[in-house]
């Protein structure tokens, strides 16, 4: 059998899908899968800085291979070329981008953020913490758009005002002219929304400018795992993040990892992901496309080593996304650690 992997970053494989081997390695070797699967990656620097041609020559070229399962892509961008692509070729993907836009027949979700749900989260944090006037700076992209339009309602909701609402190419690298317009609106807070590449430029512009009020922003700071750097302007920034200390399925991977590993979430993911697909091949009746999907939609309350404890991991026949329950964690950069947005109290 064949396992497809569309990299859309056009950069390195991810050790998450170096997890999703290994998991499939063991499945071989503990006879719970009954013949060898090769994984095979296709690279394509897709949106926003590449091209949706890019990514559909990619998918295409997977195609080739016959695979009876896809993962991939991981931007929202690419995720919505490709739920067309998967349906037109009748088979099953897994994606790990923001949007349940994403999803379709034949395109399921494993929700590394939520463009629809971090939204709300950020909005009651920022209520609870008594900031009302708000200055949103967001993505020219779908991406931004879908951010924004979610937390404008989650904003409503939660009686926040929005005095300023800029929106930046999601390439920029440098927002010095649009940090000069925020700080004119007198706002008790800046709100980042995006994929991440203009959150660099915006943190670089407000440490030149020397001025840091309170800021929140999407899961798009995740990036600075990647890019430890970065976070020396992120400093004291809460953010959606997608793991949490106190889950015991993650503790035993971060043991087993042998120390911390380049991204807690990272790890998390390709445990989680090399798990759904060793059910959905498994659990499959023939090697073929139709009957992973359908195998895949009898993945039930699977413990997901993702998000906060009890979080669980399932699909069903109109059911698309993979998680469930708290797999949306705030956490802050703070002298380049992510810690807990919200400290338990002293005992």
């Amino acid at each position: 059998m064949v396992v497809g992997v569309l990299l859309d970053h056009g950069g390195p494989e991810s050790p998450m899908i170096g997890l999703v081997r290994r998991h499939l390695e063991q499945a071989v070797a503990g006879r719970r899968l009954d013949r060898p699967v090769r994984v095979v990656a296709e690279s394509a620097t897709g949106l926003p800085a590449g091209s949706a041609a890019a990514v559909e020559r990619g998918f295409e070229a997977l195609l080739g291979q016959c695979p009876v399962l896809v993962l991939g892509p991981s931007i929202t961008d690419n995720a919505l070329v490709v739920r067309d692509l998967a349906d037109r070729a009748r088979v099953p993907c897994i994606n790990w981008s923001g949007t349940d836009r994403s999803r379709s027949e034949w395109m399921f979700q494993y929700q590394i953020g939520s463009l629809e749900e971090e939204p709300s989260l950020l909005a009651a944090h920022l209520a609870a913490a008594g900031g009302r006037r708000l200055a949103v700076v967001q993505d020219r992209s779908p991406i931004g758009a879908r951010y924004g339009s979610f937390f404008e309602a989650a904003s409503d909701e939660h009686d926040l005002r929005l005095v300023a609402r800029l929106r930046v190419s999601p390439v920029a690298d440098d927002l010095g002219a649009v940090v000069e317009e925020l700080r004119r609106h007198d706002a008790d807070a800046v709100v980042y929304l995006g994929l991440g590449l203009s959150a660099r430029a915006l943190g670089q512009a407000m440490t030149a400018a020397g001025w840091h009020p309170p800021v929140v922003a999407n899961s798009a700071l995740m990036f600075g795992w990647a890019n430890p750097a970065w976070t020396a302007d992120w400093e004291g920034w809460t953010y959606v993040d997608a793991w949490s200390e106190d889950n015991p399925r993650l503790g035993e991977q971060l043991t087993a990892h042998g120390g911390d590993p380049p991204s807690p979430t990272m790890l998390a993911a390709g445990d989680d992901l090399g798990r759904l697909v060793v059910a959905a091949l498994a659990g499959a009746e023939m090697p073929r496309t139709v009957e992973v999907k359908e195998a895949l939609e009898r993945v039930k309350w699977l413990p997901a080593t993702l998000g906060s404890p009890g979080t669980t991991m399932g699909f069903g026949r109109w059911e698309r996304g993979a998680l469930k329950g708290g797999f949306l964690v705030l956490r802050r950069w703070e002298g380049g650690r992510s810690v807990p947005a919200v400290r338990p109290a002293a005992a």
